[in-house]
């Protein structure tokens, strides 16, 4: 079989909204936030707002559409910018000839099962009211899966959903810090929790540091996909 890939690597399609605000290292869109290659392509007019508001509405062929791109540059597999479009999982998946992996949550049903008797799977996002059952259903993970958004802080939601072009980082790690402190006070039976955005993930040490809980987010889970796009060499044979 011919590598279709010259890098001789799995190389990760990244389907990328159309944004402004900063990508600062541990973001999903910054390419030094990998320890592979992988690849961008901005999805034209897909705005923040519009895919966790307006749930993508009108967008989605232009999802298809660039990805299917991907795969023709060499992509062996396809992830997205955004945890929302969890929405769209089963769809993408049905029309791409590659595997997809459209959101952080899909983690969730593998999370679960790691907890003992008694803990759940908290979810921090940008925006909670924008993440509902429908959002969670398609990816297997509960309905009432306890959810908790930023947008009480100051920055987090204001940049990453209002299209910032500047970041306070450490305003906006105040902003996840409360979120998740919110979010096991509300639920005290939360043993782990999994990151919905995935500009997230630059917090995510701090987050597992401050509220003694495994947290998983979409860099766990892209490294993960990864590895069995194109599993290690060990030389055995």
């Amino acid at each position: 079989m011919t590598d279709r890939n010259p890098l001789g690597q799995a190389r990760l399609g990244i389907l990328m909204l159309e944004t402004r605000f900063p990508r600062i290292l541990g973001d999903i869109g910054n390419p030094d936030t990998w320890p592979f290659p992988v690849a961008f392509k901005v999805v034209r007019g897909a705005s923040a707002r519009r895919v966790v508001v307006d749930r993508a509405d009108g967008l989605i062929d232009a999802f298809v559409a660039a990805a299917e791109e991907m795969v023709r540059e060499g992509a062996d597999g396809i992830a997205t910018t955004c945890g929302f479009l969890a929405l769209y999982q089963r769809e993408l998946a049905a029309r791409l000839s590659v595997p997809v992996a459209t959101s952080s949550l899909m983690q969730v049903p593998l999370v679960q099962a790691l907890l003992p008797p008694g803990k759940r799977v908290g979810v921090l996002t940008v925006n909670a009211a924008a993440l509902t059952p429908a959002h969670l259903v398609p990816v297997c993970a509960p309905a009432d899966t306890p959810v908790m958004g930023t947008e009480g802080g100051s920055e987090f939601t204001r940049v990453f959903l209002g299209d910032a072009p500047t970041l306070d980082v450490a305003a906006a790690a105040a902003d996840v810090i409360a979120a998740g402190e919110a979010l096991v006070r509300r639920h005290p039976e939360v043993g782990a929790i999994v990151l919905e955005c995935t500009n997230m993930v630059p917090y995510a040490a701090r987050l597992r540091a401050h509220l003694g809980r495994p947290v998983y987010d979409i860099y766990s889970f892209l490294t993960w996909f990864h590895a069995g796009l194109r599993p290690r060499d060990f030389g055995a044979v």
